[in-house]
């Protein structure tokens, strides 16, 4: 349901009632992929929509006589409706899970993240994370799939970026003020406004609550300003990423503790909760908690049956990435929890150390959330692989294949980021629910639009991003003290026909947004080519405390000063969510040159795609699943400076050439047919719709089933599992194998072995024959059977077994491993033996 309308004008004035119905589209955030709406806010105020595209703001500040006039108007009335008839329309017909799903034991997921990009409107988001969190959100609601996220209101969130005439960035933080933001007080049953209390030491603090509607999904953010905490922990949730580390775990413990017990004050229970990075891992510790003393259990029976439902998806390719808290730290804010939790300190922080015996190691966030986790994922293919090396110190002597991380591949909430020319284009060839399709693959029928359609498309996008760059770069320089002459010249940069190149994103250093200036002057004769001229716009926000990146900045605009690249080249500060829309839908080309394998995913190339934007990124996160020939370029990835060549080789042979070899109609047919390939092939595969689909039926509905299953009869499973985990960990030093055979008999092997297994029964392990895997291949694991006791040794089995000879006996090890038909191994016992 939407939330009831927030009274913002006098209680008589004659014509509210019949804008309750747009005041109630102005709090559903499902505006922000679809623009119907659009024209009714551009008539109340058009320069505050153009700024904020924000309804409820320009409902919010509009005036009487104002909205008056738009109340009376005939033509309104009836446009109105229909936007309403829509709306209901739209979320009250089954969607995509309900038809391919309708039996599932699936009944809510609980999406927890630091950060959320729904919109510019909602300025609680830093990057990519939040804008992926966001589009979860959006994609969910679309889908059907019953989710709702939770999440931190900032009040001020992520800085805002003023870059000063000699290149030097300043941060800006802007009041987020809630009575002006699309949320509503979240409100008990009686319509009291719902607080949480999150104890610290010594004191408590109140956190209010605050509700946002997308579409069919709820948000649900946690606000420390309440007037009953201290100055201090009022501006706690001041920032997002701000502070030090002890502001940052206080943030966490909000997120994860006070996050779970708002949804138990709701009465909302939900079967699984998604941890969007290691930053919500305390969750995992509040919901065992209150599991555990809702059913009178022990701690790690209770986790032992919540991390069942329990999902971790991590976007760090490095160690380094992770948060962790010193021991002081925690045991300052946390020790009193954890004696609560009845494992004290060093239990608890055994749960976030890899070396649990170890005093000086931290608490890592991303281990606490595996250990409280029974499925765990990167965001790429790569970034799966690279994860497991990661992780592997976790489960030490395991291959690395083994590794229990597996990934489900980014992408991005399509209606978010495509033009109207684009939704045309698409609409003909696919129908107006293409992006709900339950195939990924499918697109319509997109080879039938002419190349001169296509062709007309990007020219229109590229048209309607030279003037945005005109009169941002005006404003900015207007703001930033420049002269009437230096303005001007602004509104004369970039033209309409001259290939476009786009690179934006966050400024750090592995991404190397300078990899162009390795070579200045070879950068300036392709801008200023006058045959065959390049244009490229840049933007982007270092962090405040990140001075490497932002040297980066300065440097680009010490370059951009000179007179020959003045026109082709501009850098457009404060990228947010507006800017990048309107980037990625104007670009020929989308430039992504992080070094290998460092971006876990990256998804800003993705949003180009519906937009028959082309890439050219270094074959890293998506793009290493992405590419081929027919669909962009790519840099294999390797030192700067030879990963700089191949990119102005690319860039000089293959992407200018291509743009400016026209037909006899001025088409560049090879290139339109990359256009054609980049929009049908990868447009629906890295779309958040299939992201969300993978999600649900990969790991939600699993995790969902375990879940139900452990607690079920007073959590007999969960408790059998913990007893079972705890019998392994007490007797595993036991375990060692005695003795093995592979005898050959024609195209079989015959495979003996004798274990030693101590006070562990037979069926609490597996004995298997273990091969590493072939070049494309996966590894052999061919099983043994206990054939029985040996007479005499207490605690000794035999163990027999066959397989096919295919490969040397050489190439097989024996192993045992701990085995419960209900458990995820090596997640939840990690203990392994080898022959030898």
């Amino acid at each position: 349901m939407l939330s009831p309308m927030r009274r913002v004008l006098p209680d008589d004035l004659e014509s509210l009632e019949e804008l309750s119905d747009l005041a109630n589209l102005a709090l559903d955030l499902r505006w922000s992929w679809r623009d119907w709406n659009d024209p009714i806010w551009t008539r109340l105020d058009p320069e505050l929509w153009a700024r904020t595209h924000n309804p409820w703001l320009v409902l919010h500040s509009a005036s009487l006589a104002r909205i008056e006039a738009l109340a009376r108007d005939p033509g309104l009335r009836p446009y109105v409706d229909s936007l309403v008839r829509r709306h209901r329309e739209a979320l009250g017909v089954p969607g995509w899970f309900r038809h391919a799903h309708p039996d599932a034991p699936l009944g809510l997921v609980a999406y927890f993240s630091m950060e959320f990009g729904l919109g510019e409107a909602l300025p609680i988001y830093a990057g990519g994370l939040g804008i992926l969190a966001g589009d979860v959100l959006k994609s969910a609601s679309d889908l059907d799939v019953p989710v709702v996220g939770v999440g931190l209101l900032y009040q001020r969130g992520y800085f805002r970026q003023v870059v000063d005439p000699d290149g030097g960035q300043r941060a800006l933080y802007p009041y987020n003020d809630p009575g002006q933001l699309q949320l509503t007080p979240v409100r008990s049953e009686r319509g009291d406004c719902v607080r949480i209390a999150v104890e610290l030491p010594g004191r408590t603090l109140w956190l209010r609550t605050w509700q946002a509607e997308v579409g069919r999904v709820r948000l649900y953010l946690l606000d420390s300003n309440d007037p009953g905490n201290t100055p201090a922990d009022r501006g706690l949730l001041a920032e997002l990423y701000g502070g030090g580390p002890e502001v940052r775990l206080q943030q966490e413990m909000v997120l994860g503790l006070g996050g779970w017990q708002l949804l138990q004050a709701l009465g909302i229970r939900p079967e699984v909760c998604h941890l969007n990075e290691g930053h919500a891992a305390f969750v995992v510790l509040e919901r065992a908690r209150t599991f555990a003393e809702e059913h009178g259990l022990d701690f790690a029976t209770a986790l032992t049956v919540t991390r069942a439902g329990n999902v971790f998806t991590t976007h760090t390719p490095v160690p380094a990435g992770f948060d962790h808290f010193p021991r002081g730290l925690v045991r300052h804010y946390l020790g009193a929890y954890a004696e609560r939790l009845g494992i004290g300190l060093e239990g608890l922080l055994a749960l976030g150390r890899a070396n649990a015996n170890d005093p000086d190691e931290p608490l890592n966030m991303a281990y606490l959330a595996i250990r409280g986790s029974n499925a765990i994922n990167g965001v790429s293919r790569l970034h799966g692989a690279v994860s497991r090396q990661i992780f592997a110190r976790l489960f030490p002597r395991w291959p690395l294949t083994e590794i229990p991380v597996g990934h489900v591949t980014n992408g991005v909430h399509v209606p978010s980021w495509e033009s109207a020319a684009a939704d045309a284009v698409w609409t003909q060839a696919c129908g107006g629910q293409r992006w709900q399709d339950p195939e990924p693959g499918a697109s319509g029928d997109l080879c039938a639009i002419p190349d001169a359609s296509l062709w007309t498309m990007r020219n229109t996008l590229r048209r309607e991003l030279v003037d945005y760059v005109r009169a941002r770069l005006a404003s900015q320089l207007a703001a930033a003290g420049a002269s009437p002459d230096e303005i001007r010249q602004a509104r004369d940069v970039f033209d309409p026909e001259v290939l476009t190149v786009g690179f934006a994103r966050r400024f750090a250093t592995y991404k190397r947004p300078t990899l162009l200036l390795h070579d200045p002057e070879r950068l300036r004769r392709l801008l200023a080519d006058p045959v065959r001229p390049v244009q490229l716009v840049l933007a982007g926000k270092p962090h405040p405390h990140d001075r490497p990146g932002q040297e980066l900045v300065r440097t680009w605009l010490e370059f951009l000063r000179h007179p020959a690249v003045r026109r082709r080249a501009v850098f457009l500060a404060d990228y947010d969510m507006q800017v990048a829309e309107h980037l990625v839908q104007g670009v020929d080309v989308w430039l992504n040159v992080p070094r290998r394998p460092m971006e876990a995913s990256g998804t800003s190339g993705m949003k180009v795609l519906a937009n028959g934007g082309l890439n050219l990124s270094t074959l890293d996160g998506w793009w290493d699943e992405a590419y081929s020939a027919a669909v962009g370029w790519a840099i294999d990835g390797g030192d700067d400076a030879g990963d700089a060549e191949a990119l102005f080789r690319l860039l000089e042979e293959q992407v200018v050439p291509t743009y400016y070899d026209r037909g006899p109609e001025g088409i560049p047919h090879r290139w339109v047919a990359l256009v054609r390939e980049s929009m049908a092939r990868l447009t629906p595969a890295f779309s958040s719709n299939r992201m969300v689909r993978d999600y649900t039926e990969r790991l939600y509905l699993p995790a969902a089933r375990a879940y139900r299953a452990r607690s079920a009869q007073r959590a007999a499973l969960g408790a059998a599992i913990a007893r079972w985990r705890e019998e392994v960990s007490r007797h595993w030093s036991e375990v060692r194998v005695e003795g093995v055979e592979l005898v050959q008999a024609g195209d079989r092997y015959t495979a003996t072995a004798r274990i030693a297994l101590g006070g562990l029964a037979a069926t609490a392990v597996r004995v298997e024959l273990y091969a590493d895997p072939l070049p494309q291949g996966e590894p052999e694991r061919w099983p043994l059977r206990a054939t029985g006791p040996v007479e005499g040794c207490a605690g000794v089995w035999d163990y027999r077994g066959e397989l096919p000879a295919c490969r040397p006996a050489a190439a097989y090890t024996l192993r045992v491993i701990p085995y419960h038909p209900a458990a995820v191994v090596p997640l939840e016992a990690s203990e392994i033996v080898w022959q030898g």
